[in-house]
């Protein structure tokens, strides 16, 4: 795994959008079925818009049902962290970019075989590249 990316606050805002910063680094979620992704179908490889780090293949992505991009597994485990996330009153897994600490969304388990997990991602916090 790369090295782990830190930034200030300002060098964040500088570089991303303001609807990227509320959701990658203060924790937000897009409105379903808004998202730039949600029903994308074509091949190719969905990175961290933080950092640029691979994190989804195309081939795992799933239509939910949920409006926000869902995938039944990660690229490579090490590039993604789980995290417990009590607030809004529920228990949910928080899933982030392991390398610069973006927040991605969460994965739940009520997803398709062989690995039976949903993780559900805002579009605003991934960066598409077709092909591979």
């Amino acid at each position: 795994m790369a090295k782990k990316i830190t930034k200030t606050d300002a060098e964040w805002q500088a570089e991303l959008t303001l609807e990227q910063y509320r959701i990658t680094r203060q924790g937000g979620t897009e409105m379903a079925f808004s998202g730039e992704y949600y029903d994308l179908k074509q091949a190719g490889v969905y990175h961290c818009v933080c950092c640029d780090t691979p994190l989804f293949l195309s081939e795992h992505k799933y239509d939910s049902g949920s409006g926000w991009p869902s995938f039944w597994q990660p690229l490579e485990q090490q590039n993604i962290e789980e995290h417990s996330d009590t607030r809004h009153g529920m228990r949910r897994t928080e899933v982030r970019c392991a390398v610069c600490d973006a927040h991605l969304g969460h994965v739940f388990r009520d997803g398709p075989p062989p690995t039976g997990r949903r993780y559900c991602i805002n579009s605003a916090s991934l960066n598409f590249r077709a092909g591979g």
